[in-house]
């Protein structure tokens, strides 16, 4: 499987103008069709004129602006089914406007603004995407380990102005953690969701996200990696052994679990200095994670 993502405001600029696609995520659909492969977009990100002049990382005003987006970018990519809405938004990097929220509160009316917006772009993207294919999945939630509020915290808001949950068919989340995965870890602190809490995650969303004809959406791991050196995104690295060790581990959850979709990793290769949690070295130099995770 493939993943990549597609930003509105890399592709047209205005309402009206006629969009121009980027050539990198055009040739990558191309060739994974080609050799039969899965693709998973990620759509991020709003133009100025849909945020009002605002840095793409805020929401639009309008959820229908982005769900008309997500309805050309299907049509554009016909041949993906797997949609993903927004990454991470519950860091402000990732998705304005949002109100930190201390752990284990419950969030104010102002902190529950970003997970009400989120859920309602979540809500009319899925719609759209569905109008042009039933055979589109749409992936939301998209939380990560930890955030400025928290996994339970952004699944608990998740809710449209009827106080419904929006439509989605998986939830997606980035598990990265200090741990070797294993179930019977106890909870992480902090309400954070590591790989080990997956099936804790999986009772979370379907108590607050299923709904009839899905009352149990599958979980859909997007990101995960397991840095092997002193890297800019993570502040911890273990040895390339021990890295191999957790993707055996980790892998071996994700087969036991009924509720995981899919698992991606992130990064193929060593991108110093931001990152060494690639599976191949800078070189290409294959490490044991490599070959942990082609077993898996």
């Amino acid at each position: 499987m493939l993943g990549a993502c597609i930003t509105p405001r890399e592709v047209q600029a205005a309402p009206g103008l006629k969009a121009i696609w980027g050539p990198a995520t055009t040739a990558a659909v191309a060739e994974a069709k080609r050799y039969h492969m899965r693709v998973a977009l990620q759509i991020i990100g709003a133009p100025s004129w849909a945020n009002g002049g605002k840095p793409p990382n805020w929401a639009p005003n309008n959820p229908q602006d982005y769900a008309n987006f997500a309805i050309a970018a299907a049509k554009r990519y016909p041949s993906v089914h797997l949609w993903m809405i927004w990454g991470e938004p519950s860091r402000s990097h990732n998705f304005e406007p949002l109100t930190p929220a201390k752990r284990f509160a419950r969030l104010d009316a102002q902190q529950k603004v970003a997970p009400h917006l989120y859920a309602r772009i979540l809500d009319a993207a899925y719609g759209a995407l569905k109008s042009v294919s039933r055979s589109n999945l749409v992936i939301g939630g998209m939380t990560y380990t930890t955030g400025e509020i928290s996994p339970l915290q952004w699944i608990e808001n998740m809710r449209l102005s009827n106080g419904k949950a929006p439509r989605l068919d998986m939830y997606g989340h980035n598990p990265f953690g200090y741990h070797d995965p294993n179930l019977s870890n106890p909870p992480s602190k902090e309400q954070n969701i590591e790989f080990s809490d997956l099936g804790r995650l999986s009772k979370l969303v379907a108590r607050y996200l299923g709904r009839p004809g899905n009352t149990h959406p599958k979980l859909f791991i997007s990101e995960w990696t397991v840095p092997t050196a002193i890297d800019l995104e993570f502040n911890f690295y273990v040895d390339p052994l021990v890295q191999a060790r957790w993707i055996t581990d980790g892998l071996r959850i994700a087969q036991s679990l009924p509720s995981i979709y899919a698992v991606g990793w992130i990064h193929l290769y060593d991108e110093p200095p931001t990152t060494y949690g690639g599976l191949l070295q800078t070189d290409g130099t294959k490490k044991p994670g490599y070959f942990a995770w082609k077993a898996g």
